[in-house]
């Protein structure tokens, strides 16, 4: 078992930094933005989930295989999402019961 190569100031530092963030989200949600209130709160979301997989989790100090696990797992993700919304889409909506 290795020892974690972060500090305690980097952990202070995200956890600043998700602080930061999540006022941000705070504040977008106050202001309408129209269709891009959700973009700017899923963009910084992602970011947010991001800096905790890579320094909470440890994924940036661990071996390059446990990166690779978890692109795949991403990338599947990303496949599960896309034909699920292919399905959505592709629905006649309101046209059952007529």
């Amino acid at each position: 078992m290795s020892e974690p190569v972060a500090t305690v100031k980097t952990f202070m530092g995200v956890f600043v930094t998700l602080l930061i963030l999540t006022g941000i989200t705070v504040a977008v949600s106050l202001i309408n933005l129209g269709p891009f209130s959700a973009v700017i709160a899923l963009t910084i979301a992602t970011i947010k989930a991001l800096l905790v997989v890579l320094f909470f989790m440890e994924v940036r100090y661990s071996p390059k295989i446990t990166m690779a696990v978890i692109i795949a797992g991403i990338f599947w993700l990303g496949i599960l999402l896309a034909l699920s919304m292919t399905d959505y889409l592709s629905r006649a909506w309101g046209t059952y019961g007529q």
